[in-house]
């Protein structure tokens, strides 16, 4: 009897995945999409276990040589859900399903409309991107009261100049895909709806390679640009752990929901 409303909601959840993030082939490239539209694919219990789940698939699958993540012809994602959270971390893929994932194969954002918060955060874990004239990147999670805890403000510093990072994380304000093309941190750009298109050339590309000089290549490139993030990681978690008891926070999350500017207090 105890165990039954853990099964429920566990299969609940499967479900929910299945439907908020789905997964296709199309011959060596897996396709993971965002689903949820209504809340503008932010990151929940449920997208969590899609994309932890479309992952697991595709690093396990040999004939799956490279992935490509996108949210749809409308926008890539708005972040975290910060109603309902981001759910458990999973065992492979850490927080998001793919925050401290170890990937062996090449994965390649495809941006259309906006990547915000946790959704830039889903782009940094990303090997390649392609975008949007129109999209958008940003980390407003300072307007809440709150800090990029994905790993978003230590990657950011590596993906663009460090005062364009700061920028994006002292203002909370975000930049144009042309601009963060200009910086380096957009690989190609196309016309609004055609950055799935552009970058599933991009991933055919790699598939002429050998997939593991690919492979190979990418584990020695990753390792030079990341190092070891253990030192990072303990420093983001502290600091958000305090930001979690400040009353800006709780101020900032208020205001959100009520549609209203948050009156900060510094405490």
């Amino acid at each position: 009897m105890t165990d039954r409303p853990g099964a429920d909601y566990s299969s609940l959840m499967s479900e929910r995945a299945q439907t908020t993030v789905e997964s296709t082939k199309r011959g060596r490239v897996t396709v993971i999409t965002l689903r949820r539209e209504a809340k503008r694919n932010a990151i929940d219990a449920s997208i969590t276990e899609g994309i932890d789940n479309a992952l697991n698939e595709f690093e396990d699958d040999p004939e799956q040589w490279c992935a490509v993540l996108t949210g749809g012809d409308r926008f890539f994602s708005a972040g975290a859900d910060l109603a309902a959270g981001p759910g458990e971390p999973t065992p492979r893929g850490g927080i998001a399903g793919i925050i401290t994932r170890e990937r062996g194969k090449p994965l390649i954002a495809a941006v259309e409309g906006f990547a915000l918060g946790g959704g830039l955060e889903l782009v940094l874990c990303c090997d390649l991107v392609v975008a949007a004239t129109d999209a958008r990147f940003g980390l407003p999670e300072p307007k809440r009261g709150l800090m990029p805890d994905f790993g978003g403000a230590f990657r950011i510093t590596r993906a663009l100049p460090p005062n364009v990072a700061r920028e994006l994380l002292l203002t909370g304000d975000d930049i144009d895909a042309a601009r963060a093309e200009r910086l380096g941190f957009v690989n190609r750009l196309t016309e609004p709806g055609a950055a799935l298109a552009g970058a599933l050339e991009l991933a055919e590309r790699i598939c002429t390679n050998a997939p593991l000089a690919v492979r190979g290549a990418l584990r020695i490139a990753d390792t030079a640009v990341a190092g070891d993030e253990s030192a990072l990681w303990e420093l983001s978690h502290a600091t958000h752990a305090e930001l979690l008891r400040s009353a800006d926070l709780r101020e900032g999350l208020t205001a959100f929901f009520e549609k209203r500017t948050p009156r900060w207090s510094g405490k």
